[in-house]
């Protein structure tokens, strides 16, 4: 993924694109990978980095949703495990079976949490990632040994899958442009092309970089912007209806000695009614979500004094070691893209399933959906274009694509393996020039880590780097700013960026991280 090579394929050109997807998350790039793989012409652009938003800000998790079981919406749980068998097959560099504790607290809780667990593994059929089942106090207290033993009878156990949300996102984005798709980050819409019938025709967007306006003709253009949907929909028409709920969920990553063992743990029955979960990741601990409702829709959500409380409070009554505000490396706070519903409806009521708006303009936006269920988000899309359109109704390509980076078994301990495949190169970069030199010891990224984001992955910012393409920021906030220096001295030697880029870098990126650290 070159970005210069991109502009070039829409600058100055007559093509008519299949295609044009509005939106650069999780939504936007499942579209972008199906209908490139049906060999569909496609180009996607997003205003800022790809997976900015809600799609970097994920609680790391490939689920179905237990509590949407609870709440009876057995078919998109049904879709979700699916969907979830599907990515630990098709990115296991990325995708990991992840088993989860339930603390029980009595016969009751244990009775229920087994057979309701028993029905979600079912859901899945073959793709079941393993067997639910109670096991004893003493089991659990051994299993996780930082619970607090005076608060649980029991732990019910049951599998689910656990990823990195923007690794996924640039593997996928890879794959969909070795089918031919034009991807282009930091290339904002900001009008759309119509003729005389009303009708959209294609859109004009604004390279951020380099300040040049382009016009770019379009089939079917599709408005996969989540929580900012509704800014595309009156860009078509002025009086749009509401379609975006946006929830916030805030995250608190902690260090491993919170939960040093192998198992997540999942805490049903919250004060606030959602569901707490504790998850490993990356030698850490991520905390979270919570669940509060925001009127205003935001590319940098920042974290409530409450919402921090709650989840220490709430993480505090089940761990033994009890964890403060001083013990927490990050912050990050990510916006829900729910479709809007009747009024009164709490946001943890809000169906989680996809849905697909057709303007009178011909535009179709989706609303909705998560990180698990992107790849049947961007079939639906497809095929919905398909029927509108009268085009050849043709099969799915991504239910068995190997996403790009593909490796099997990957060595977790590893700090490189969620590049799969491509560690061998970047390997070999590091052998070369002094680029094997430690960046940071403590989070295990090396100077050839960003060469290659930059020459690989469309890396255009220290933040780009330090947030998404490495997980730096979310892993240890005040860590990634001492980086960040090292980092803007690399990249801009690799993009041809003088001292003041530098230094405005550094300045930008430590402004957006102050945000992270309490």
């Amino acid at each position: 993924m070159k970005r210069n090579e991109m502009i070039d394929k829409i600058s100055g050109t007559t093509k008519e694109f299949d295609f044009i997807v509005i939106g650069g998350g999780a939504t936007g790039i499942g579209i972008a990978l199906e209908a490139s793989a049906r060999g569909y012409s496609v180009v996607l652009l997003e205003k800022s980095d790809f997976t900015k938003s809600t799609s970097s800000k994920s609680t790391k998790l490939v689920h179905g949703g237990v509590r949407y079981l609870a709440q009876g919406d057995v078919g998109l749980v049904r879709e979700a495990v699916v969907e979830r068998g599907l990515l630990t097959q098709n990115a296991p560099h990325l995708v990991k079976n992840q088993s989860f504790i339930i603390p029980t607290h009595g016969l009751f809780d244990e009775l229920q949490y087994t057979v309701g667990l028993t029905m979600y593994d079912l859901l899945a059929g073959k793709l079941s990632l393993g067997r639910s089942k109670r096991i004893s106090k003493a089991k659990t207290l051994k299993r996780i040994s930082t619970i607090n033993p005076d608060k649980i009878s029991a732990g019910v156990v049951y599998h689910d899958g656990q990823f990195d949300d923007t690794r996924l996102a640039i593997n996928t984005l890879q794959s969909a442009t070795e089918l031919g798709a034009v991807v282009i980050n930091y290339c904002s819409v900001n009008g759309l092309l119509k003729d005389d019938k009303g009708l959209i025709t294609g859109v004009k967007c604004f390279d951020e970089e380099d300040g040049k306006q382009y016009e770019i003709k379009g089939k079917q253009v599709v408005n996969a912007t989540g929580v900012f949907a509704d800014a595309i929909l009156m860009m078509d028409s002025p009086n749009a209806k509401k379609t975006i709920a946006p929830s916030q969920g805030v995250h608190l990553v902690l260090d491993k000695s919170f939960l040093p063992d192998n198992d997540a743990i999942m805490i049903p029955k919250t004060d606030d009614g959602r569901v707490l979960f504790l998850v490993p990741w990356h030698g850490r601990v991520v905390v979270g979500t919570t669940d509060t409702p925001i009127k205003e829709e935001s590319l940098e959500p920042i974290a409530l004094d409450e919402e921090i409380e709650f989840i220490l409070n709430t993480a505090a009554r089940y761990l033994t070691k009890a964890p403060k505000r001083s013990d927490v490396l990050s912050v990050f706070a990510g916006l829900r893209p729910l479709a809007a519903t009747e009024e009164g409806k709490k946001t943890k009521e809000i169906s989680r399933s996809h849905k697909i708006f057709a303007s009178a303009s011909g535009m179709l936006t989706m609303v909705g959906g998560k990180w698990t269920t992107f790849r049947k988000m961007g079939e639906d899309l497809v095929d919905k274009t398909e029927s509108k359109n009268g085009w050849p109704k043709l099969p799915t390509k991504t239910k068995h694509l190997k996403i790009h980076g593909y490796k099997e078994n990957p060595d977790h301990n590893n700090p490189l393996y969620y590049y799969g495949s491509d560690e061998a190169a970047i390997l070999e970069m590091a052998s070369k020039n002094g680029n094997g030199t430690l960046i940071s010891k403590s989070l295990h990224v090396i100077e050839a880590q960003v060469k290659w984001a930059v020459e690989h992955e469309m890396c255009r910012t220290v933040e780009d780097f330090l947030a998404r393409r490495t997980r730096c920021q979310l892993l240890d906030a005040r860590e990634s700013i001492k980086m960040a220096p090292k980092v803007a001295k690399i990249m801009a030697k690799e993009l041809g960026k003088d001292e003041a880029w530098k230094t405005k870098q550094v300045e930008d990126y430590l402004n957006v991280t102050m945000n992270y650290i309490l």
